[in-house]
């Protein structure tokens, strides 16, 4: 028998009809409104899928254009043209039936005098050399006559016989192009059986050969491009506009031209003036990332890391070199001959320079040899502040006390700029040289400190101490200077 807790927990069925419908319509109810959320739940399920599908499909996209190959993306298109020929041709014919005139295509695929089909000539610049004298610009005429020959004309021996004036250049004029024709003398020699002999004055030496430029324009366009900064389109836009087309491959064809022909003249006696007679080089190497030429076989090749290495010859000749690896090698090759003071950085790959030749001999490879010349290793102020500057960006106390010290170092060899270099030697020695001793004193009480550390106050302070001797190589000559930052 039940007790009347239970009884309290017993679920009360109705007991009339009418509670028995209620009941029910209240449970169709529910069910109506389950059915009618499950089917906003699958309706929102097949959006996000749908989503998902787009997003997807855009993921597969620019994984496409990022990582697949241009070929590919080229084959995709041919592919898509396969399957629409048959539309193409559709719409062609439909055209000519309304009259529409087709693509060009049509019009060209008409056939030559041979029987074969004669199809559109496209990026035709045209053949042989270009005609100057068929573009509105003012001439200019240079005669050119033979020396030897002209003697000849004063003797009565030889006549003149007209010029040879087909040699046509494009000179720059102070704001404007000109025409410049170059005549070479003619002359007739008449023997004394009657046979007569034309002789034409030689072609002197051209610094661009085979150029339509004169050196006026080239001389012109390398000012513009690298001493104005103008990019070569904006040249190319400009002549241009001036009636005279020269695409920007031609400019850069001229720009090689010079610099081929400068470095083995003017730049290689720079060079060698520079290893006979320089006091001091200050050096410098910056990388410049490489992109190789596209190769068939192998693809796109990733960047290759190359330096551009300047010389600054007791600041006057400036060189600039490439060196596609930056080693000891290359470094010694380029001084090779030179006997003097070489102001560089603490890079190992300057080591070499300075070695002698024991040293050398365990450090060259085998086919470098020495070159029998004495280099004397100058430090560079600069590059020991900038340990310090690190050291102080990062909050230390030691870096900005480097800072201040060194900046007094450098505020009182700036403040007898431009005296004599004996001046110079006297006042560094007088002045200068107590400051630099209490720099390099604090250097040595800071760096026990810091030794079991690591850090850029760290490296700040065991860079000035590595370096001390050749940072103190500027008291021996009044020319020397504290940095290379010019190179």
């Amino acid at each position: 028998m039940a007790t009347p807790s239970q009884d309290s927990d017993l679920v009360q069925l109705p007991t009339t009809v009418e509670e028995l419908q209620a009941l029910l319509n209240e449970e169709r109810a529910r069910v109506a409104a389950s059915a009618q959320r499950i089917a906003e739940l699958e309706k929102e399920r097949d959006n996000l899928r749908a989503s998902h599908e787009r997003l997807r499909q855009e993921l597969e996209l620019f994984k496409r254009r990022l990582f697949i190959a241009k070929a590919e993306r080229a084959h995709d298109a041919k592919q898509l043209e396969l399957e629409y020929a048959q539309k193409v041709r559709d719409l062609d014919a439909m055209a000519g039936t309304l009259g529409i005139a087709t693509d060009e295509r049509a019009s060209n695929d008409t056939p030559a005098r041979d029987g074969k089909p004669k199809g559109k000539r496209t990026n035709n610049r045209g053949t042989g050399r270009r005609d100057l004298r068929s573009l509105p610009l003012e001439e200019e005429r240079i005669e050119i006559a033979d020396p030897h020959l002209e003697k000849l004309v004063e003797e009565g021996k030889v006549q003149r016989h007209g010029f040879d004036d087909s040699s046509v250049r494009l000179a720059h004029k102070r704001a404007t192009k000109v025409r410049l024709v170059i005549a070479r003398i003619r002359y007739k020699a008449v023997d004394a059986e009657g046979n007569a002999d034309v002789i034409t004055t030689a072609m002197p030496d051209e610094m661009l050969p085979g150029a339509m430029a004169a050196p006026s324009l080239a001389a012109n366009v390398i000012m513009e491009n690298v001493g104005k900064g103008l990019p070569l389109f904006r040249i190319e836009d400009a002549c241009t506009r001036d009636g005279i087309r020269i695409d920007r491959a031609t400019l850069s064809r001229w720009k090689k031209l010079v610099g081929d022909r400068l470095h083995s003249t003017v730049v290689e006696a720079m060079r060698l003036h520079a290893r006979e007679t320089a006091f001091c080089i200050s050096t410098d190497a910056t990388g410049v990332c490489v992109q190789p030429l596209y190769d068939r076989a192998k693809g796109g090749q990733p960047c290759k890391k190359g330096h551009f290495l300047v010389m600054i010859a007791d600041r006057d000749h400036i060189l600039f070199d490439y060196l596609a690896n930056e080693n000891g090698p290359s470094i010694y090759k380029l001084f090779t001959g030179f006997s003097g003071h070489v102001q560089a950085d603490a890079k190992s790959v300057f080591n070499l320079l300075f070695a002698d030749a024991d040293e050398f001999k365990r450090k060259a490879p085998d086919d470098l040899e020495h070159d029998g010349c004495v280099r004397t290793e100058v430090g560079c102020w600069y590059h020991a502040r900038r340990r310090f500057w690190e050291a102080a960006v990062c909050k230390s106390e030691v870096g900005r006390e480097g800072l201040v010290r060194l900046s007094r170092i450098f505020e009182l060899d700036a403040s007898w700029k431009g005296e004599p270099p004996s001046e110079i030697k006297r006042r560094r020695e007088q002045f200068l040289r107590p400051h630099v001793e209490s720099f390099f004193a604090w250097v040595d009480q800071q760096r026990p400190a810091f030794k079991g550390q690591r850090g850029y106050t760290r490296t700040a302070l065991e860079y000035a101490n590595n370096q001390r001797d050749v940072l103190l190589r500027f008291f021996d000559d009044g020319r020397l200077v504290l940095t290379n930052n010019g190179a």
